[in-house]
Parts: structure tokens; C-alpha cells; sequence
């Protein structure tokens, strides 16, 4: 089972990918070393609470989908928000192409379902 601080840490690695960002590019807009965030997101460095709640402005994810110990499927809301900003930048037919695709898992899944 997976630490606190380990699901923290993923959760963290998590959410700066899907909003984009490089390790560094998070050191530079919280006044961080690179090296800092990159030991924060190896779980090898403890987080405070005002590091999380800047970290979750930054992501766009709440504290508490940062901290939680409840199952992803429990953050949907989160999840959703953080793959909103995903799709929000991608061309128009990379989007549709991810469109084409997510109706060809439905109706797999369907199948598989009957």
C-alpha cells in the first residue's frame, strides 16, 4: 500500500502533467529549485500545507484530491477538471480523433456489458 506522502507525490507528478508544466517551469512560478519539486514528486520530500495549496491553484486540483487517500475513481470531479484542460489545448483534429476513439471504447465496453 502506498504512503501518504507517496500518493501525494503522485498525485502532484499527476496533475503538473496534465496541466502542461515541466518540473522546472513549476520551480520558476513558486520560487523553487527544480531539484526541490523533483524530490517532492519522488515522495522523498514532505510538502507543507501552504506548498499544497499553492501547488493545487497551480494545477487547478483541490487540496483535498491532493491529500486524499481515497481511490481515484473517488476524485472524479478532479480527474475531470484536470483532462478538461488536457482537451482544452489540443488541435481540433487530434480532439476529434480522441472523439472517434472514445466511442469506439463505449461501444466496446457495451458489448462486453450485454
Amino acid at each position: 500500500m502506498e504512503s501518504t506522502r507517496e500518493q501525494i507525490a503522485s498525485r502532484l507528478r499527476e496533475a503538473r502533467e496534465a496541466a502542461g508544466l515541466s518540473q522546472g517551469q513549476v520551480a520558476k512560478l513558486l520560487g523553487h529549485h527544480r531539484p526541490t519539486i523533483t524530490e517532492i514528486e519522488a515522495g522523498r520530500r514532505k510538502v507543507a500545507g501552504e506548498e499544497l495549496t499553492q501547488f493545487a491553484s497551480l494545477y487547478s486540483v483541490s487540496v483535498e484530491w491532493l491529500t486524499s487517500s481515497e481511490s481515484e475513481t473517488d476524485a472524479t470531479e478532479d480527474r475531470i477538471l484536470v483532462a478538461a484542460r488536457e482537451l482544452a489545448s489540443m488541435k481540433d483534429q487530434d480532439l476529434d480523433r480522441l472523439m472517434g476513439l472514445l466511442k469506439m471504447i463505449r461501444k466496446g465496453k457495451a458489448r462486453n456489458e450485454s
